[in-house]
C-alpha cells in the first residue's frame, strides 16, 4: 500500500476504525459494467476481498456499502458476506453517509471509506481513514490517505481489511 500520509498516524486511526464503507464499481469490482441484452447487469467480485470482509466483520468491525447504482447482485453479494449496511442508488454519498450515521452510532473519525472517483470525494474528505485504488481517478488517489497496490476488484479491499486487522492486532496468526 502507498501511504500519502504518516503511516504511524494512519495505523493509530485504523485502531479506532469501527466501520469500513466501500464503493462498489471500481473498488469491489474492476469498474467495468457488464450487461446482458435483457438489460440485466452482472459483476465480478474477488474472493480475497470477500474473505477479508468476513474476517473484518468477525473481528467486530462493521462493513457497509454506499453506491450510486442499484443492483440485485450487490444486494446478494452483501447478504452473502454479512454486510448489513447497504445504501444503493445514492449519488450524493455524503448525504447517504449522514443518513446512515443518524441510524447507527459512528463518528466520522471511526469510519474508513474506499472510493475511486469524484462522487466519493466528499466522503473520502470527511472520514477518519480514506483509501483509493491505482485504477481510480488521479485526483482521488492524491486526496486519500492511502492507495492500495491492487486494482479495484483485484484484491484492493483485502489490502484495506488486512491493514485494519493488523492495526487492531486482530490479524490471524500464521505459524
Amino acid at each position: 500500500m502507498k501511504f500519502n500520509h504518516d503511516i504511524k498516524a494512519l495505523t493509530k486511526t485504523a485502531c479506532q476504525t469501527r466501520l469500513l464503507l466501500l464503493d462498489v464499481d471500481g473498488i469491489l469490482t474492476d469498474g467495468r459494467l457488464y450487461f446482458y441484452n435483457s438489460g440485466e447487469e452482472i459483476k465480478a467480485f474477488n474472493s480475497l476481498d470477500g474473505h477479508g470482509i468476513k474476517m473484518l466483520i468477525s473481528a467486530g468491525v462493521d462493513v457497509g456499502i454506499i453506491t450510486g447504482r442499484t443492483s440485485e447482485i450487490i444486494k446478494k453479494r452483501s447478504a452473502d458476506l454479512g454486510i448489513t449496511i447497504l445504501l444503493q442508488g445514492r449519488e450524493d454519498k455524503l448525504n447517504a453517509l449522514r443518513e446512515m450515521q443518524s441510524q447507527v452510532n459512528y463518528s466520522d473519525a471511526e469510519i474508513a471509506y474506499a472510493g475511486d472517483d469524484f462522487p466519493d470525494l466528499p466522503v473520502l474528505k470527511t472520514v477518519g481513514l480514506s483509501f483509493s485504488v491505482p485504477n481510480g481517478h488521479i485526483d482521488i488517489r492524491e486526496a486519500v490517505h492511502a492507495v492500495t497496490e491492487s486494482n479495484g476488484g483485484m484484491g484492493a479491499v483485502r489490502e484495506i481489511t488486512d491493514f485494519i486487522l493488523k492495526a487492531q492486532n486482530k490479524y490471524p496468526q500464521i505459524k
